[in-house]
């Protein structure tokens, strides 16, 4: 029987911790693109694209028909609120093409400190819980 102190026991394990290791980190590597995030094909990030416009849009264009039924004026508020949907549309896709939205305050880097001065993201994690 094998003793709960034994060397060798200890070494092997420490091997294969390693290797599981690296292999996730290799895995995680592949998965990741260049800023963390999970790379995406160009395919799927159209078509998240097309679905935060459309959404925006559809959201728009009901709440202005249900309004225009409410209060019984028909064109204005549909248009109004179509249009609205559309600038809404057209701004999540910008934050979601340029990576913003992924972040407190829709920032890339670059914290700020209560006093208005620049930290770095080593700084700004430090102490906080």
């Amino acid at each position: 029987m094998t003793e709960p102190n034994d060397p060798s026991s200890l070494k092997d394990l420490d091997v294969r911790l390693k290797a599981a290791q690296a292999r996730r980190k290799a895995e995680q590597d592949r998965l990741d693109g260049k800023d963390g995030r999970p790379a995406t094909s160009g395919m799927g990030f159209g078509i998240r694209i097309a679905m935060d416009i459309l959404a925006a849009l559809v959201v728009g264009v009901v709440v202005g028909l249900l309004l225009d039924r409410w209060l019984d004026t028909m064109p204005l508020f549909l248009v109004v609120f179509f249009f609205m949907g559309g600038a809404a549309g057209i701004l999540n896709a910008y934050r979601t093409a340029t990576g913003q939205g992924y972040a407190v305050g829709y920032g890339k880097s670059g914290n700020k400190s209560d006093d208005g001065k620049r930290i770095s993201d080593d700084e700004g994690t430090e102490g906080k819980s």
